[in-house]
């Protein structure tokens, strides 16, 4: 089941046009490299890591596989010239660039040799993405976990908008777990797909096993965007999220929403398995998944509903 018509699967030399987002707490060497060996790409999330770990996991990533994998890496990040460091000496050959400004880094990075992949929610920044010269653009609707666009622009309406306004190849991210929704986010333009919170209840996950099952029992309606003043974020409820929703009943201004936050709350929720006090970032699929699986298993069952569909779909016409 080769793709290598595909312009995301010749860009990035690999065989199916499916790419496993690179999430904090949850994307370590083993889930990426477990995906790439599936056909995919596999992404480390580089944004909770320290310098010495990052490295450390691209090196477990590499003897982990011989096919193309990449890092994650938000623009905020403290020490994001030691990332880059350790990328570049460690020969990673593509980088997804998050919460930031594509131009700061983009050409240093593909005078190395490095392809340069943005992640967007809006047209307007889609655009000035193309300008700073990136391979790729991931366009991130409203429904993805973690952090969110403000304009809470759904997949469904963002991905055409932005296919209409650049040339460059489209990933689509946000609501997109299985191999039917991987078709729908393609009919309306994406040439791939980033998938994050199918992968978080995924076997090689970091994610904490109370966090995998949380999210499993979940249902529609569970997860709710908030923290629009300070960096949105889609969150599961629970003891924390309400305490926000008080919070914001009372009026509280950005400082004390500053302070019910804290420091540590994602690694407190999603790593350590913190159910009450912990932040629970995944996106609005939740509600659809039902099992943990070995990442693998995931893709190939992805591609095969893909496929699958995409016969069916043959058909109507």
């Amino acid at each position: 089941m080769s793709e290598s018509h595909n312009r995301i699967c010749q860009l990035f030399d690999i065989q199916y046009p499916l790419i496993q987002a690179g999430m904090i707490w949850c994307s370590g060497w083993e889930l990426a490299a477990a995906v790439s060996n599936a056909g995919g790409l596999g992404i480390i999330g580089s944004g909770s890591m320290y310098p010495e770990i990052l490295e450390e996991q691209v090196l477990k990533c590499k003897q982990a596989t011989n096919k193309p994998f990449a890092v994650n890496l938000p623009m905020l990040y403290p020490d994001i010239d030691k990332h880059i460091q350790t990328i570049i000496k460690h020969n990673v050959p593509i980088v997804f660039t998050s919460a930031g400004n594509p131009k700061t880094w983009t050409k240093h990075l593909q005078e190395h040799g490095i392809k340069v992949v943005h992640v967007v929610s809006s047209v307007k920044f889609a655009l000035k993405a193309q300008d700073a010269g990136v391979d790729a653009i991931v366009a991130e609707g409203f429904e993805a976990g973690g952090h969110n666009g403000r304009d809470e622009t759904t997949t469904f309406c963002l991905i055409p908008m932005v296919k209409a306004a650049i040339d460059i190849p489209l990933i689509a991210a946000g609501g997109i777990g299985t191999g039917r929704g991987m078709l729908a986010a393609m009919n309306l333009g994406a040439d791939a797909v980033q998938v994050g919170s199918r992968f978080v209840t995924s076997t090689e996950s970091s994610a904490h096993e109370n966090f995998k099952q949380y999210i499993i029992a979940s249902e529609e309606g569970d997860t709710m965007l908030t923290l629009k003043e300070l960096t949105p974020v889609r969150l599961l409820k629970n003891e924390f999220y309400t305490k926000l929703q008080s919070a914001y009943q009372d009026g509280a201004d950005k400082e004390k929403l500053i302070e019910i936050l804290g420091r540590g709350r994602a690694k407190k929720g999603m790593f350590e398995g913190d159910l009450i006090e912990g932040e629970l970032e995944i996106g609005q699929i939740a509600g659809l998944i039902e099992k943990i699986m070995p990442a693998g298993e995931i893709v190939q069952e992805m591609m095969t509903e893909f496929h699958q569909v995409l016969n069916e779909q043959k058909n109507y016409l």
